[in-house]
C-alpha cells in the first residue's frame, strides 16, 4: 500500500510548489467515504452480476501495485508530477 504522495507543480516564472501527503491519515479521514464507496460497488457488482469478491480482489490489487507509479501532467508552461511511494 502507498505511503506517500508527493505533488510537484512547476509554474512559470515562479518557484516550484512540491507537497508531501502522507496516505494513512488521508485515508483515515477518508475512511466513512471510502466505507460507502465500496458499498455502492458491491450493489452495483450484484446489479450487473460481476463476482463481488473478483472485483475487491481487482480493486485491492491496482491499489497494491500503485507505489513507484510517477504521473506527469503537463498543460502549456505549467507541470504537475505526481509520485506515489
Amino acid at each position: 500500500m502507498p505511503q506517500l504522495v508527493t505533488v510537484k507543480v512547476n509554474r512559470p516564472d515562479r518557484r516550484p510548489v512540491r507537497v508531501w501527503v502522507p496516505v494513512l491519515p488521508v485515508a483515515l479521514v477518508l475512511l466513512p467515504v471510502v466505507v460507502l464507496v465500496v458499498l455502492a460497488a458491491i450493489v452495483a457488482c450484484v446489479v450487473f452480476r460481476i463476482g463481488v469478491a473478483r472485483a475487491l480482489g481487482a480493486a485491492w490489487r491496482v491499489i497494491s501495485a500503485l507505489p513507484g507509479a510517477r504521473f506527469d501532467i503537463e498543460h502549456c508552461r505549467t507541470a504537475v508530477l505526481v509520485a506515489i511511494r
